[in-house]
């Protein structure tokens, strides 16, 4: 078995309203599965981001995971913006909450673009954590990599 290499990964959490009447949960399951589409399927952004391994970037830190919440209720919209870096997975968690506002209600370019937008500013976030803590990790090549291979997408 290989070692996974990949700096950056996805995680993603669908709250299902099962609150609600039998459509509403349709629904929520049909956003689920139209946003993992964005992460996972064909054309998802996961496999563009396999290509950016942590041995490019330093020693410190081996993921970064891209923590996807889709639709949370309430308690999870006052996520810390970057979780604590955990130096013994040499890992850092960033949550990015997914909503009809900034993903549903828009366009397939600017969903796609949500997106993009959203991993850049995380990583900038980042960066003051790497600089807090002492890290090797070159952010900046990371986020000017990451750019990259985003525009190309």
């Amino acid at each position: 078995m290989s070692e996974n290499r990949n700096i950056l990964g996805c995680y993603a959490s669908v709250a299902l309203d099962f609150k609600g009447d039998q459509p509403t949960q349709i629904i929520s399951e049909k956003k689920g599965e139209l946003f993992r589409s964005y992460i996972w399927g064909e054309t998802g952004i996961c496999k563009t981001l396999k290509t950016l391994k942590h041995g490019d970037y330093g020693k410190d830190l081996v993921l970064i995971l891209f923590q996807f919440y889709v639709n949370p209720g309430p308690p999870m919209e006052n996520l810390k913006e970057i979780e604590n870096y955990r130096k013994k997975e040499k890992a850092i968690g960033i949550p990015i909450i997914i909503t009809d506002e900034n993903f549903f209600s828009k366009s397939e370019e600017e969903r796609r673009s949500f997106l993009k937008e959203s991993f850049l500013k995380k990583l900038d976030l980042l960066a003051e954590v790497v600089e807090k803590k002492k890290l090797d990790t070159k952010i900046d090549v990371l986020k000017s990599d990451l750019e990259k291979i985003l525009t190309l997408e």
